[in-house]
């Protein structure tokens, strides 16, 4: 990140985002750990589009929000914030939320924008 901004600068040199496999593919180790968010809002941001994307590519025409979680807990991916203590975004505080109501706006599932190895792809490209 030679031309963006330092992570440390805003407290998150040390957040990390773990992807967690929740079909078990991977056992109980994360599938992907993701580093260089700006701060915990940041990491936070990210961590919640991402299983928001997650609930929606388990939902199907007419699955209600039981059979939703259902699918999302045997074939999903979780998403927990590492590094941020007691402010760090849990899923299970929206999960119910996530199932019961489909997306609207695509932007709340766009975890790619918040990608910060987004920044690094463009980096190496320059």
């Amino acid at each position: 990140m030679s031309g963006g901004l330092d992570p440390q600068l805003f407290g998150g040199g040390d957040l990390i985002v773990r992807i967690m496999d929740l079909s078990g593919g991977n056992g109980s180790d994360p599938v992907e750990e993701i580093r260089g968010f700006l701060s915990i809002e940041h990491a936070n941001a990210f961590a919640r589009r991402y299983v928001r994307d997650s609930v929606e590519r388990c939902r199907a025409p007419g699955l209600d929000a039981k059979a939703v979680l259902d699918a999302w807990f045997a074939f999903g991916e979780d998403a927990e914030v590492v590094g941020a203590a007691e402010n760090a975004w849990v899923s299970g505080s929206e999960l119910k939320g996530f199932a019961e109501t489909p997306v609207k706006d695509s932007e709340e599932r766009n975890w790619r924008m918040l990608d910060p190895r987004r920044d690094e792809d463009s980096e190496d490209a320059a």
